[in-house]
């Protein structure tokens, strides 16, 4: 198994992320360390309370540990931080993964001329905080209209963080739609529930709830979603990530168990949400066109065995040239792999690092 201190990235940029990441992670188990050393849970909580604090959780959250305690029954839950280092892995895992049909990769831009690798790098690490900042306002609270606008209004400020940072490309506006959601609700629940299904089912709720301080402006999810009487995002979230749950995942264990490297894993990934998923990116740049050449290609590669096969990697490929020269990518649908990664990560979640985020190779691509 490849460990996250062998991993060698692609790009200088790349690099960085991971050297940050690295020191991160080695701080947050020192820091666990120290806490299991100095005295048990238990001690703590006595001796705050021999110091009069009332709120004896403070004691416990100034450990700084991957995993704080609070709430009335005090279990054991993933720290905001933590969650979204979890979001960034994601989002540099779906970056990197090469080739992609029409999207950027290490290849290129694909049909994006405004973006690149280190684009998207850079948005990944610029919305890190934003995310743990939507994991803290999740943390004490439950499904409700005051989360979801407190979410919202975070959001907002996540996508002009990102535009600032990228030079107006619109790098991960989907994402911060799909794991502002799947992060605040993972800081819902413990850790112990950190199963993908409970926590695509509370960001269910959450999405369901208007955003009643939503500006009244024209985006191109709306705009498809007029033309074409698809759901978009917002009903995609709002049913619980059914593309997620029964394509991205489904596929994603399937190939692990058959043995598959990380790579064709996330790559037939990709292309089971395609199949199923009424992707706006796709229909706002091509028409029902390039929805249902994408839908039958990704299908097409899948039944003869996937991109593991010589015969699905040249499909896949053909599906690349269509795309492009359609001017079209299936933008959707990397957002939903990058949230099948997220929850894939949480559930798999051993000793506070996501492992296959983490373990897996993040610098393995076919070249072509």
């Amino acid at each position: 198994m490849v460990r996250l201190f062998d991993l060698k990235p692609s790009t200088g940029l790349a690099k960085r992320h991971l050297d940050a990441l690295r020191q991160r992670i080695l701080m947050s188990k020192r820091m666990t360390w120290r806490a299991r050393k100095e005295s048990s849970m238990p001690r703590i909580l006595a001796d705050a309370k021999q110091r009069g604090l009332e709120d004896s959780s403070s004691a416990v959250h100034s450990l700084s540990s991957p995993v704080q305690k609070y709430g009335p029954n005090r279990q054991p839950r993933a720290s905001p931080l933590h969650l979204a280092q979890c979001a960034e892995l994601a989002l540099i895992a779906e970056a990197e993964l090469t080739p992609k049909p029409a999207l950027v990769d290490r290849r290129g831009s694909g049909a994006h001329r405004d973006m690149s690798l280190p684009t998207l790098l850079r948005s990944a690490s610029v919305l890190t905080p934003f995310f743990a900042e939507m994991a803290r306002a999740a943390e004490r609270s439950e499904p409700n209209q005051a989360l979801r606008e407190r979410l919202a209004l975070i959001g907002r400020n996540a996508e002009s963080a990102m535009l600032q940072a990228t030079g107006g490309s619109n790098t991960h506006r989907g994402a911060i739609w799909v794991l502002g959601l799947l992060t605040a609700a993972a800081s819902l629940c413990s850790r112990s529930d950190h199963q993908p299904s409970v926590i695509a089912e509370l960001a269910g709720r959450i999405a369901s709830l208007p955003d009643r301080a939503a500006p009244k402006r024209a985006s191109h999810g709306l705009t498809v979603q007029r033309i074409y009487g698809v759901t978009g995002a917002r009903g995609e979230a709002s049913q619980g990530f059914p593309n997620v749950m029964l394509a991205g995942l489904p596929m994603l264990r399937d190939r692990r168990a058959q043995g598959a490297n990380e790579q064709i894993t996330r790559i037939d990934t990709l292309l089971s949400i395609m199949t199923r998923l009424d992707d706006t990116c796709l229909l706002y740049r091509g028409g029902r066109e390039a929805l249902l050449v994408a839908q039958r290609g990704a299908s097409s590669i899948l039944d003869i065995g996937g991109a593991g096969t010589v015969a699905g990697m040249a499909k896949m490929l053909d599906l690349d040239r269509e795309l492009l020269e359609l001017n079209a990518s299936p933008g959707g649908s990397a957002d939903l792999l990058a949230a099948t990664l997220f929850l894939d990560s949480l559930e798999h979640d051993l000793n506070g690092l996501p492992s296959h985020l983490m373990t897996k190779a993040l610098n393995g691509h076919l070249r072509v």
